[in-house]
């Protein structure tokens, strides 16, 4: 059994893969025994290509190529099955480590087993920081913003713009850099792979906190975060946000809830014609035969 496995997913982003690929080597510590398991989730045959003949000759780093595009889940669940360790860390491939994440990482959590996941401080492409954590989004935080949840609690709900120098709990860690207990990972199943893109982490760390694990930003780790090379920007990922949001409020929340929010939506979208596109969807309940994911095609 290894101590960590590092989990990559690759999408038409051949390049920052193999960057975070070397970040992961130059920056690990030798006193822990790490493997590098990328996922590339179909994509285009020119970017696998450059994958494929660049891609490190090493028994430690392997690659797998998945037939179907299978969202960032279920990309990083086919990945897991090929994963053997104690520790589980999954990575966006335009995450770069600053330094010995993995190690620090580690460390704070063999001395911490009340932690289900950790992650580490995103800095930005020029080096600024860029907040690491988030709360859960519900009625009261769409309605009065983040700023009331922290000031009226901010034990439950940590300043997120404040850069911190000790470990702090939060509700759910950033998506692009997960560090997990593989045994608190198996026991609540996982990523959810009805989700396409969007909102897993907080889904996966509601479930662990259900459970009775924490969720700890540990500020000494640090990562480069490319913010939104992996999934790019556009109306479908959009409308693919909706409905993960919408989907993961219906699943763990009351349905009182999910009703407030929508409706929320709607009435605010009224007057936010940029918004428009995402009437039908919401109208409808977002439900999940809308999500991208009913529009992949297998690829051999």
């Amino acid at each position: 059994m290894k101590d960590v496995s590092v989990i990559i997913i690759n999408y038409n982003t051949a390049k920052y893969t193999l960057d975070c690929i070397k970040s992961v080597l130059e920056f690990s510590t030798p006193k822990l025994s790490i493997d590098i398991i990328v996922i590339d989730n179909n994509s285009n045959p020119s970017d696998y290509e450059i994958l494929e003949k660049n891609f490190p000759k090493q028994d430690h780093i392997s690659l797998f190529r998945s037939v179907i595009n299978t969202g960032f889940g279920g990309g990083n669940m086919l990945g897991a099955q090929f994963a053997n360790s104690k520790y589980l860390l999954f990575l966006n491939n335009d995450a770069m480590l600053k330094n010995d994440c993995i190690g620090i990482l580690y460390d704070y959590m063999e001395s911490n087993i009340e932690i289900g996941v950790s992650t580490a401080q995103n800095y930005d492409e020029k080096g600024e920081f860029v907040p690491s954590f988030d709360h859960d989004k519900g009625f009261r935080k769409l309605v009065f913003g983040r700023s009331y949840l922290e000031k009226t609690n901010p034990s439950l709900y940590p300043q997120r713009k404040k850069e911190y120098t000790e470990p702090v709990s939060v509700n759910f860690v950033n998506g692009a850099f997960m560090f997990f207990r593989s045994d608190c990972f198996a026991q609540v199943g996982g990523f959810d792979t009805n989700i396409f893109l969007y909102f897993e982490e907080m889904d996966i760390c509601h479930r662990l906190r259900q459970l009775g694990y924490k969720s700890v930003l540990v500020s000494k780790a640090k990562i480069l975060h490319y913010q939104g090379v992996s999934t790019g920007v556009s109306q479908a990922i959009s409308k693919e946000g909706f409905l993960s949001q919408l989907y993961i409020t219906k699943k763990n929340y009351s349905y009182l809830k999910y009703v407030l929010i929508r409706m929320y939506y709607i009435f605010t979208f009224i007057f936010k014609p940029k918004k428009w596109f995402l009437f039908p969807l919401i109208i409808k309940g977002a439900h999940l035969s809308q999500s991208l994911k009913q529009k992949q095609s297998i690829r051999f």
